[in-house]
């Protein structure tokens, strides 16, 4: 029997900290051009907007000449730590794909994050995983304790595993994901039996209720796993199985979701969790395919007045 998460709701009246990560991986053949800008700009928007300190933030970038303060993989793990370390309630916080091993993955990846010497490491033994970046930021936490978290980086959907992921009509996406598989397995087995297929139809029919019973089986086990006490919120550029862009605004290098998400704030500065979702994806559909993310690691009334 799945029981509901015993979490408390911050007041994001404690304690703050910020951690802010921007990579631009100069000299390579994925460099970026926007990630520091980004930086700077969420940092400044922080600073004016709720009140964080610049001693409470710690800023990897990689065009730093300290290696203490180089996003490697090392560096991120350690400023992970930094950013949960003694966290009390009311305190708060802002914080590509390999296959999935812990079965806890609907699409059957891991969603991760590239340190700037990830190619230093055996395979893709480099990258930092969600289920890591779980047990990081997520699981130390406790009951009361906020952590926002901005994630503007490819296919990071799910990148901190938050078993409650909200539609932009505020509800929770598994049921409605569920029957969205079901309409797709029953045209496909309904045009193979239209053809004379039985066979073919059959099958379909099979897997669709395989691929029902086990994304339900994954989404439970999540919520059983996965949910946490503390109060933790994410905000992703993207889906799982999108890219967040790089692109221009204002003559400026900027990553499409934190322009968008600083703009939404600028146009209103008192937003509910559903307004908020809904004003970036808006800002973002008139040049950008991406769609932006909300998850959190419990239920969420999503017309709560968004904190941070």
């Amino acid at each position: 029997m799945q029981h509901p998460p015993s979490f408390k709701l911050s007041n994001c009246q404690g304690r703050k900290r910020a951690l802010l990560i921007g990579i631009n991986y100069f000299g390579s053949k994925n460099e970026l051009r926007g990630c520091i800008n980004d930086v700077h700009n969420i940092k400044a928007f922080l600073l004016e907007r709720f009140n964080f300190k610049q001693e409470d933030m710690v800023i990897l970038t990689d065009d730093q000449q300290d290696s203490k303060f180089i996003p490697t993989k090392e560096n991120i793990i350690s400023a992970c730590q930094w950013l949960v370390r003694d966290a009390q309630e009311n305190d708060s916080g802002h914080g590509g794909q390999v296959a999935d091993t812990a079965g806890d993955e609907v699409s059957g990846f891991d969603d991760t994050i590239y340190p700037v010497d990830f190619e230093r490491y055996e395979g893709e033994t480099g990258q930092i995983t969600d289920d890591q970046l779980h047990d990081l930021l997520v699981n130390p936490l406790p009951k009361g304790c906020r952590l926002t978290a901005l994630f503007d980086s490819c296919h990071s959907g799910t990148v901190l595993d938050l078993p409650y992921v909200y539609s932009t009509k505020g509800t929770v996406k598994s049921t409605q994901n569920m029957f969205k598989d079901a309409g797709m397995g029953l045209l496909s087995a309904g045009m193979a039996y239209a053809t004379g297929d039985k066979n073919k139809a059959i099958s379909s029919l099979m897997s669709m209720g395989k691929q029902i019973y086990q994304t339900k089986r994954t989404e439970m086990s999540n919520r059983e796993n996965k949910s946490s006490d503390a109060d933790v919120v994410m905000f992703s550029g993207c889906k799982d199985d999108q890219t967040s862009a790089d692109a221009s605004e204002a003559g400026k290098a900027t990553g499409a979701m934190s322009y968008a998400f600083i703009r939404s704030f600028r146009e209103n500065q008192e937003q509910t969790y559903l307004e908020l979702l809904n004003n970036v994806r808006v800002i973002l559909s008139d040049k950008y395919s991406q769609r932006p993310q909300f998850s959190s690691s419990h239920p969420l009334d999503m017309d709560l007045q968004f904190i941070c």
